[in-house]
């Protein structure tokens, strides 16, 4: 990318030095450093501040560099979603397979235990639900898209965004009948081998 060099060649030309600039931004001298080594990006309030800053436009400061931050902000969701998504089957997984057994062995008070993971399964669903609407991305076939660093063209998007609704609600359905079946056997298979 251009855009350190551009920050540094600007600052340069007002004599400042990256204190001076770091002082003016509010940022550290590190963060500046790292924008002109291309180690980070700046933020789109940071970039707006550096082209007032500088006396140019913003187009002028970011030129070509705009299709490679829209990369690596794609990259950067690509990689927490399936994180996110991980995440979740874990929990999902920890949930179905110990709530039947904990409430069998201790009553009531076993499924604190799988409420504190449903939480946290709850924060990955929204983290993920983020990422999905920033992107505006929701059927299965944009997400499968989405995760391999694509995008769809206009005609699929027009298509999918019709399918949205059905999906939702299938895949919502599906998702509760398959939960209460394998607890329901996780429970008849956990009773069976405590001779209950």
């Amino acid at each position: 990318m251009e855009l350190g060099k551009r920050i540094k060649g600007y600052r340069n030309s007002l004599n400042w030095n990256q204190d001076d600039l770091a002082e003016k931004m509010f940022v550290s001298r590190q963060t500046i450093s790292n924008w002109e080594n291309d180690k980070s990006y700046p933020d789109i309030q940071s970039l707006l501040l550096l082209s007032n800053l500088f006396d140019i436009s913003l187009d002028q400061l970011v030129k070509g560099d705009i299709e490679k931050m829209k990369t690596i902000i794609n990259e950067k969701d690509v990689e927490k979603m399936k994180f996110y998504g991980k995440m979740l089957l874990i929990c999902l997984f920890i949930i179905i397979l110990a709530a039947g057994p904990l409430y069998l062995i201790a009553g009531p008070w076993g499924i604190l235990p799988s409420a504190i993971v449903f939480v946290l399964y709850f924060y990955f669903a929204i983290k993920i639900g983020q990422i999905e609407k920033e992107n505006d991305i929701s059927t299965y076939k944009e997400i499968v898209t989405f995760l391999k660093g694509d995008t769809l063209d206009e005609v699929s998007k027009q298509r999918e965004i019709g399918k949205r609704p059905y999906q939702t609600v299938f895949v919502s359905v599906v998702a509760a009948l398959s939960s209460a079946l394998v607890t329901c056997a996780v429970i008849f298979v956990f009773k069976r081998l405590m001779g209950m």
